[in-house]
């Protein structure tokens, strides 16, 4: 189990953790009732809080970050020296945690996605996990809700008796929702981005040797190009650029932005 703490990576606060280390976290935290927000961030969703004051805060005022992207942990292992061997990617975190949540009943809760998609992953989460206690899915409304609906979607997920809440939502309004939700669910909110389609069986997913060769996003760009072109061909050579100015010591990035949110975003 590896747990060196956080670390900052152009101005973001990664967790510098394994697996083992994430896992037991959570379920600690789960196991005791308690808020814990976490993330898994590849390139994009480190360069979403580097571009964006507002989100940056959130990000740094979640519990954990996980380096889900291999270029992620290059960069913590470049800037720091961790040793970190894998990442920890989001989808397969997912499942790590179900199969010991499976192990110590604690109920799960599955938010976002679509009707349809949800159904399929509880499906095969059954078929994989079959002790596993899925207290509710409740797909995305994809638009804002109002602060009536966000107390009445906390309390169906209190209420149907969850002890993780996993949201899948898309970078970054996931790791909105777990900010501005988070305190009220006091549980482990884990956001997972497409780990919903993969595991339904909706997004296929890049083979192995790309996704330890850190090429998963060529593999997605292909899959969505019109859609992932920017994210991919402009941000990734920003991150890398930016990487070589901290590791260089030419520029140091500040995580310690004051620059709150003014108002909820209330994404639902």
């Amino acid at each position: 189990m590896l747990d060196y703490g956080k670390r900052n990576l152009l101005g973001i606060l990664v967790d510098t953790v394994d697996y083992d280390a994430a896992v037991a976290r959570i379920i600690s935290e789960a196991r005791a009732g308690h808020r814990w927000t976490v993330t898994a961030l590849a390139v994009h969703g480190v360069m979403t809080g580097f571009l964006d004051e507002e989100h940056r805060y959130r990000l740094n005022h979640l519990d954990m970050i996980v380096p889900d992207g291999q270029p992620v942990r290059w960069g913590l292992n470049l800037l720091h020296g961790v040793g970190l061997r894998e990442r920890v990617y989001g989808p397969t975190l997912m499942l790590r945690v179900c199969e010991t949540a499976s192990r110590e009943e604690i109920p799960v809760y599955l938010y976002g996605s679509r009707e349809a998609v949800l159904d399929r992953l509880v499906a095969r989460l059954r078929q994989m996990f079959p002790l596993l206690a899925i207290a509710g899915a409740e797909p995305s409304r994809f638009r804002r809700l109002t602060p009536d609906e966000k107390m009445e979607t906390v309390n169906r997920i209190r209420e149907a008796g969850s002890g993780i809440t996993f949201v899948g939502l898309g970078c970054p309004r996931q790791e909105v929702w777990a900010y501005e939700f988070g305190d009220q669910l006091s549980m482990p909110v884990i956001a997972v981005g497409a780990a919903f389609d993969f595991h339904a069986g909706s997004l296929p997913q890049a083979p192995r040797g790309l996704r330890r060769a850190g090429l998963e996003w060529a593999f997605r760009l292909v899959q969505e190009p019109r859609r992932l072109w920017r994210r991919y061909l402009l941000l990734n050579p920003l991150y890398l650029a930016m990487l070589a100015l901290q590791l260089s010591g030419r520029k140091v990035f500040d995580p310690d932005t004051r620059k709150a949110p003014k108002e909820e975003l209330l994404i639902g």
